[in-house]
């Protein structure tokens, strides 16, 4: 097992901790604080446990969130949250994804460690191995606190910089009332850390250490933080242009700087320029198989900085069709809007005039089934020769998953009685079955849930390569007045990772507006699912277009008029079929200006009157 593997499992052994927040009365994170920094190995367990506070999120899943997918289990705890941010109904004391205090509780713990690591005695015979590494953790942990403001900056904007480690005196609660920094101080601050600690960071690892922080992942922060940082949410944007401090300090940039736009291009160069990472590409002539792998490996290729996991099957048996050959939950159904997001294999988005999209009739051909190609047959023209990635990342109606251990298509439309024989839970309850598709992306071929053998190895991406370019060809175009060779380089290697076609294409390509589009267009399918997308649709000020309407899907719980009308069996398969491929409202949602940004928790407000509170709220 990986030594950081080790350290994570460790952290559990450290006694509990307070649960009280931050910016309240805190005492010390241990039952005494001492004893863990005059231990070097339980001083190593605190630093691993700052590793286990970075985000896993195929555990909380965001795209539900979003117009990627629709939580089906609605009477589950995920869904429910997923829920209040589809309806509006989140509240400044009811903020499923705030996660204020708990930033703030790992902030102080890597402020304790960063202080105290320099002191920690050591055994004399250890005493060169630890001139090398007390560096290194002190760099680790100041990474892991500089990430911790990224997820708060990305919520709030503007947050309050606490970098001491000073206790807080119960008797004097003065010292807990803080006020917000400004946005370009929280930028600023992340940065910086970026910046002085990359060369203390080693550039690689050693096999024993994979997991733990780099200098591309430095960088990588650093580049994405500017990324955010110039885009419209943060640059100029008016809605924000009157939060200010009590003593009138402005904590949002009022104009526009194109400027930041170079500066987050140069971050994202500078780690392609380390030289070190390259795409994942071992199955080049199998261009869904190079897509879909990484996903379901150990990849060290492409992923820069990766959560890891522990072998298990949760995700396969969460995502996996319903049905008797698959027995999973598929709990996330792929939105109609998503769907439609996949260009044609030509290049063309399918609403385009010469992308050879349609939806009348179907097709029999060759599907990748995770192990092999097999043959399929009635499948809708809608699912034919669309990019690759799309039959990597989404199961749909007579998709093929592992056909030798299953031994019958995906059957997600309406099929009688169910018992089995269809996938969608069409008996179940109303709103727990898929409605016309489930997430593939992350399933792991090697696992076989009928059988009850294999499992699953995968980590969470946190930052990977073709985030990289794809920051970098953002930055360039936005900066540029149109886009110039070096935008299109590096969309198109992630393009031609999976066969899709170089761009420009189109004649809209060569403008910035219209390769803004393909930019915006390349994350939403690229990065599907690793919880991008709901910070991309905030940040591009976009959400109150993409996130304020109907949520579509297909049509798996027809009437019996429906099913009737056919004039088919109606317990039939193929009358469900019959009606199955049209669109039907999932969600009607609300996204509302305010909902840009996070509020401030209200109880944090009242504890602390310096705290002003964000527009809307």
């Amino acid at each position: 097992m990986k030594n950081i593997t080790k350290l994570l499992l460790a952290a559990l052994l450290i006694s509990s901790t307070s649960c009280k927040k931050y910016l309240d009365v805190v005492p010390a994170e241990y039952s005494s604080e001492n004893d863990v920094y005059n231990n070097i190995n339980l001083t190593e367990q605190a630093l691993a446990r700052l590793y286990n506070a970075l985000p896993n999120e195929l555990t909380s899943p965001l795209t539900a969130a979003t117009d990627e997918t629709y939580h089906h289990w609605f009477d589950n705890g995920e869904a429910v949250d997923a829920y209040k941010y589809n309806l509006g109904a989140w509240s400044t004391n009811d903020n499923p994804y705030g996660n204020w205090s708990g930033k703030y509780q790992d902030i102080r713990r890597a402020n304790i460690f960063i202080k105290r690591i320099d002191a920690v005695p050591v055994p004399l015979d250890r005493e060169s191995y630890y001139a090398i590494w007390k560096p290194r953790y002190k760099a680790e942990a100041r990474f892991l606190r500089a990430q911790f403001y990224f997820e708060l900056f990305k919520r709030y904007g503007a947050v309050p910089l606490i970098t001491s480690a000073n206790d807080v005196d119960p008797q004097n609660l003065e010292d807990t009332q803080v006020s917000r920094n400004s946005v370009d101080e929280v930028v600023n601050f992340i940065t910086s850390e970026c910046d002085e600690i990359a060369n203390v960071l080693p550039l690689v690892q050693e096999a024993a250490q994979t997991g733990r922080i780099t200098r591309g992942a430095a960088l990588a922060l650093k580049a994405r933080t500017l990324l955010y940082a110039a885009s419209p949410l943060f640059n100029g944007n008016p809605l924000y242009a009157n939060v200010q401090n009590k003593d009138g300090k402005v904590l949002f940039n009022r104009s526009y700087d194109k400027e930041k736009w170079k500066r987050a291009a140069d971050a994202a160069k500078a780690v392609i320029d380390l030289g070190i990472y390259k795409l994942y590409s071992p199955f080049p002539d199998n261009p869904v198989q190079n897509y879909a792998a990484q996903f379901y490996t150990r990849d060290y290729t492409e992923t820069i900085l990766q959560r890891i996991l522990g072998n298990s099957t949760d995700i396969d048996g969460n995502y996996l069709p319903n049905g008797a050959p698959f027995k999973g939950n598929g709990k996330l159904t792929p939105l109609q809007q998503f769907v439609d997001a996949y260009e044609m294999k030509n290049g063309y988005p399918i609403n385009q005039t010469g992308s050879g999209y349609t939806t009348s009739g179907v097709w029999n051909g060759q599907l990748w089934d995770g192990l092999k190609f097999q043959t399929v047959n009635n499948i809708s023209n809608m699912y034919k020769d669309r990019d690759p990635r799309f039959y990597a990342s989404i199961f749909f109606q007579y998709d093929v998953w592992r056909f030798d251990a299953t031994k019958r298509p995906v059957r997600l439309a309406w099929y009688g009685a169910g018992n089995g024989i269809t996938d969608g839970w069409a008996t179940g309850k109303p709103g727990t079955n898929p409605w016309g598709y489930n997430v593939r992306k992350f399933l792991s071929p090697s696992y076989d849930r009928n059988a009850n053998s294999g499992t699953g190895t995968r980590n969470f991406p946190l930052f990977r390569l073709a985030e990289i370019y794809l920051n970098y060809a953002e930055a360039m175009n936005e900066y540029l007045d149109a886009p110039d060779p070096s935008v299109y380089q590096y969309l198109n290697l992630v393009r031609n990772r999976v066969a899709m076609p170089n761009l420009p294409i189109l004649a809209a390509d060569n403008t910035k507006a219209g390769m803004r589009n393909r930019i915006q267009n390349e994350r939403r399918v690229e990065l599907a699912f690793e919880s991008h997308r709901f910070w991309d649709v905030r940040r591009w000020l976009i959400a109150k277009t993409v996130d304020n309407v109907p949520a579509l899907g297909l049509n798996a719980r027809p009437s019996a008029a429906e099913l009737s009308s056919t004039g088919l069996d109606v317990s039939s398969e193929a009358a469900g079929v019959a009606v199955f491929y049209k669109t039907v409202v999932l969600q009607n949602r609300v996204f509302a200006d305010k909902h840009y940004l996070m509020p401030i928790p209200q109880a944090e407000i009242d504890k602390d009157p310096n705290l002003v509170q964000n527009y809307g709220w």
